[in-house]
């Protein structure tokens, strides 16, 4: 059995039973996904293929690549263009930074946990990883939630003076320490130690160890799967269906239409995003109760690989957004060109005024943009 020594090290022989530390780990920055039986009694681990090695590094690395290009083209473009600078904006920068920090501070440690079943990183990474990584989820389930309710505030309730960008701030401020707090348990409920394979051979792990039992952390997941998953998605399906009903049913005369279709383009592009998010965690929290629930699941043969697989899938989502902004939204399209044409002028991140001065065809004369022009 895994045992403390007198220095507060995790150790355990080879001839001893081993006890396998939380498969299912609330947290996915780390793979808790490790089957140490399989080390100690030389079972089959897909994962050690030289070609399923190879696709997770692909895969990995193009995760990391687009999302790091992305997000950061997401918050460059807000920060540069003024007409993109709205409370929406504001939020789905929040949502690009979450999705940046995963990007950073936790796939390219994932990956390397992944391929060598051994904790390379030290102490103080055991601890920061994956809160990092629990952070930035319940970041981006929260700024989700925030977003639907203040549309459907707007829009149910035809309130014109949308939330100020300084209320914007705090409710994004509010929301870290929110998620801070929500995290927390997987900094201090952890473990890193030192796994004795033979008297000439160790590994250091980083895993999860609870107060309690094993049982702890099963309610702990459990929770986590309510509050990060099932709960927001509830709140924000049903901000979405009754905005969508309210737009769907509303009449668009006179000069209210193209405010009308604007209201339900950016509508679409936000459910759009909620889906994406929802679907690319279904399949990793899915697996996750399964651990929760039934612990013969451990014992699959390619537990390992198919934990890896939903993990990959879960974040994609991390880099899917800024591809929908720039296809669903024209603002968002027209400023990332102007970003990849080196292009300064302000009138490619508004298309009506783009428009406008392509068919003056006079690039000395254009005219200010409208100040009450909207981004999104």
């Amino acid at each position: 059995m895994l045992q403390m020594d007198s220095g507060g090290e995790v150790n355990v022989t080879g001839e001893e039973e081993v006890s396998k530390p939380m498969a299912g780990s609330s947290s996915c920055c780390t793979t808790s996904a490790l089957d140490y039986d399989s080390i100690f009694l030389g079972l089959e681990d897909s994962t050690k293929l030289t070609g399923v090695r190879a696709v997770l590094i692909l895969a990995y690395s193009m995760i990391i690549l687009l999302g790091l290009i992305g997000n950061s083209l997401v918050i460059y473009v807000v920060y540069k263009f003024k007409t993109l600078r709205t409370v929406t904006n504001f939020f789905i920068t929040n949502l690009a930074m979450a999705d940046l920090l995963v990007n950073t501070l936790c796939l390219p440690f994932t990956l390397i946990y992944t391929l060598l079943d051994e904790w390379k990183f030290g102490q103080a990474l055991c601890f920061v990883l994956p809160y990092a990584q629990g952070l930035a989820v319940h970041v981006s389930t929260v700024t989700l939630i925030v977003i639907a309710l203040d549309r459907h505030r707007c829009i149910i309730y035809h309130m014109e003076t949308r939330m100020s960008k300084d209320m914007c701030f705090v409710v994004i401020g509010v929301t870290w320490v929110i998620s801070a707090i929500l995290a927390s348990p997987l900094a201090i409920f952890r473990e890193y130690g030192t796994i004795d394979l033979s008297p000439m051979s160790s590994i250091q792990v980083c895993t999860e160890k609870w107060p309690g039992s094993h049982r702890d952390g099963a309610v702990y997941s459990i929770f986590m799967l309510v509050l990060q998953y099932c709960l927001p998605l509830s709140i924000i399906s049903f901000a979405y269906v009754r905005i969508w009903s309210k737009l769907k049913s509303r009449g668009s005369p006179g000069g209210g239409g193209d405010r009308h279709r604007r209201r339900r383009k950016t509508t679409k592009m936000l459910v759009t995003v909620v889906a994406v998010f929802a679907v690319s965690w279904l399949p990793f929290h899915g697996f996750q109760l399964a651990v929760d629930i039934d612990s013969n699941v451990l014992n699959m043969k390619d537990f390992k690989l198919l934990y890896t697989v939903f993990h990959i899938v879960a974040m994609c989502s991390t880099f899917v957004n800024p591809i929908l902004y720039g296809w669903m939204n024209q603002n968002y399209r027209d400023a990332f060109m102007a970003v990849f044409q080196c292009e300064r002028r302000h009138d490619y991140v508004h298309p009506e005024a783009h428009r406008r001065v392509r068919i003056k065809k006079t690039s000395e004369a254009e005219e200010p943009l409208d100040s009450k022009a909207t981004g999104v």
